[in-house]
């Protein structure tokens, strides 16, 4: 069987890769489960709109590394008959999009107003998320490398990129495109999902991982591709990470000068954020190379993200399946005038590292590390059992 988005590693394969992909599911994992979401350092939090903060990272990098990893597996695809291919591109994305729904389905329930356990309200479902997003892009790359080659990667991730910046201008709100309601892609998620199928995060039906946006984001997983294509086909040297670097830096000034016109934003995952996150993520994967394939210097924090990368998909589902059927097992610590509800999680978070420091940010910090380090020992011990869960 042949390694999905996020599974474990094939032979031949650049050490650095998957050192890269398991610390993005890590740091995942982190930013995703703080003790509390009104207790954070700035760089945990994204940013309010426009801009990019450390957080903003994790997603395309981890975007990025889906196309790493597809340069692995693309030729076995390839070599398939035609309704092979079709059939195990098609299984695959409906596998990982699947999931996506599970998740915001899950835990099937929920506490109503008062008081008591119902069914979760399936007219308000939303269809979209981060796991739908890596389906629908990883499935739209690997059709454009079916049938384009190699050489229609940079063309359609610059075309891509280009009619996304394009239809922003068009459509969106005259002299401000790039605003939550100025901006076009809300209307269409809105005609194509529904109204109640999306995101109310930004509190009005808006969803940061919608249809629209999620053409960007294809992009960056063809320039995932391209790069891990060429680490695929040459031997680790300095000239090869030279050529990274360069390329990086390539990537961060069209970036910045891109954001002059079209701002960084990952909520709509405007074109100029996908050059920046890609420029920041091959200059990360050129450190990684320089170190782990070209000297071979390897720490423990190596094999710490390793094992992460390994059961990469599965691992970040139990990350959000678990606290959703956490948020069920609640009891209340306060009155029956004033409920106070806790769960477990919630209690942890409170009770034992909270008080831990006088600033609740370090607290909730600490909570984050312990979810990293106990999904680390679950990653663990798969991969001692050397069970490796691919979709």
């Amino acid at each position: 069987m042949t390694a999905a988005p996020g599974a474990a590693p094939s032979g031949g394969r650049s050490r650095a890769l998957d050192v890269l992909r398991g610390a993005t599911v890590a740091l995942m994992i982190g930013v995703n489960n703080p003790g509390s979401w009104s207790a954070l350092y700035p760089p945990l939090a994204h940013a309010p709109w426009h801009g990019c903060t450390p957080t903003d990272l994790v997603f395309p990098f981890f975007l990025f590394a889906v196309g790493n990893a597809l340069a692995f597996t693309m030729p076995g695809l390839l070599a398939a008959p035609p309704a092979v291919f079709w059939a195990k591109v098609l299984r695959r994305t409906l596998l990982i999009f699947a999931l996506g729904l599970l998740l915001n389905a899950a835990p099937f329930a929920r506490w109503q107003p008062d008081g008591t356990l119902g069914w979760r309200d399936w007219e308000t479902l939303r269809v979209m998320g981060v796991l739908q997003r890596i389906a629908l892009a990883w499935c739209a790359a690997a059709l454009i490398v079916r049938c384009g080659g190699r050489r229609a990667v940079i063309p359609a991730a610059a075309a891509l990129l280009l009619g996304y910046w394009a239809l922003c201008v068009a459509f969106g709100a005259p002299g401000d495109p790039y605003s939550l309601h100025g901006w076009f892609g809300t209307a269409v998620d809105r005609a194509l999902l529904g109204e109640s199928h999306l995101y109310r995060g930004e509190g009005v039906p808006f969803d940061p991982e919608g249809l629209v946006s999620t053409v960007p984001a294809i992009a960056q997983v063809l320039l995932g591709y391209w790069i891990g294509e060429r680490l695929k086909g040459e031997a680790p040297s300095a000239a090869g990470v030279a050529r990274l670097f360069t390329l990086a830096a390539g990537l961060l000034v069209l970036a910045y000068l891109w954001q002059l016109v079209m701002p960084f934003n990952k909520k709509i995952w405007t074109s100029s954020y996908v050059l920046l996150t890609t420029g920041l993520a091959v200059a990360l994967l050129a450190l990684l190379v320089q170190r782990l394939d070209l000297h071979r210097r390897a720490g423990a924090w190596v094999s710490f993200c390793e094992v992460y990368g390994k059961n990469a998909l599965f691992v970040y589902v139990m990350s959000g399946l678990i606290p959703r059927v956490d948020g069920l097992l609640r009891w209340n610590a306060g009155s029956t005038e004033q409920p106070r509800w806790l769960t477990p999680m919630g209690w942890a978070a409170r009770e034992l590292f909270e008080p831990i420091a006088p600033d609740p940010r370090f607290g909730s910090l600490l909570f984050a590390l312990a979810n990293v380090a106990a999904y680390w020992a679950l990653a663990w011990w798969l991969d001692r059992r050397r069970i490796y869960i691919r979709v």
